[in-house]
């Protein structure tokens, strides 16, 4: 297997952080292809984070440079992402709280992750909950940033604030799990 596809998991990682500034500035252009454009690097974006993964465990060659920049390439989407549609005014008023719901519990996630990690304690697995959080999240967004471009766009537009509600309910649920097992790890050397 040549050198090249050894990096092929670490290459599509890095494509998800380049594609952000394209989808951001996409945002700035007029007319409905922009959007559309944008859903499809998004969507695009979205696949490369499954399959960056995939890739690294099939072929066996997951580095220390995957493991820390895919999980700072899946916050940077989303967070960026949230940030832009409030920006634009697709995520408005009180649907503003989810948005903040699924930032800061990223934030604090990364947080008692990183503690773990600097302690030498074992990392949290990712649950089978949070990736229907993640798939639920991403399709919110897609949505999103999609529905101005599309017909029927005030219910698409309700459709998507629906499933970032539902993604921020699931946001909060997992956080809570994540929050429960890192204290409990943080607390069990304490108790020897």
């Amino acid at each position: 297997m040549g050198h090249g596809m050894q990096n092929l998991p670490n290459l599509l990682t890095f494509s998800r952080i380049a594609a952000i500034p394209v989808i951001v500035a996409l945002f700035y252009v007029p007319g409905d292809w922009a959007r559309l454009v944008a859903t499809a690097l998004f969507l695009l974006a979205a696949v490369t984070d499954f399959l960056d993964g995939y890739l690294a465990r099939r072929m066996g060659t997951a580095s220390p440079l995957g493991k820390l920049l895919d999980p700072i390439a899946d916050k940077m989407l989303v967070n960026v992402l949230l940030l832009m549609l409030a920006a634009t005014g697709d995520i408005f008023g009180w649907h503003v709280l989810a948005a903040i719901v699924i930032v800061g519990r990223e934030i604090l996630v990364a947080g008692i992750r990183e503690f773990l990690a600097g302690g030498g304690m074992p990392g949290l697995p990712v649950s089978y909950l949070a990736k229907w959080k993640t798939t639920v999240q991403l399709a919110a967004l897609a949505i999103l940033i999609a529905h101005p471009a599309l017909p029927w766009s005030p219910a698409v537009w309700n459709i998507g604030l629906a499933a970032l509600w539902l993604s921020a309910a699931l946001t909060v649920v997992t956080g809570v799990d994540y929050v429960t097992s890192g204290l409990r790890q943080i607390a069990r050397p304490q108790t020897r």
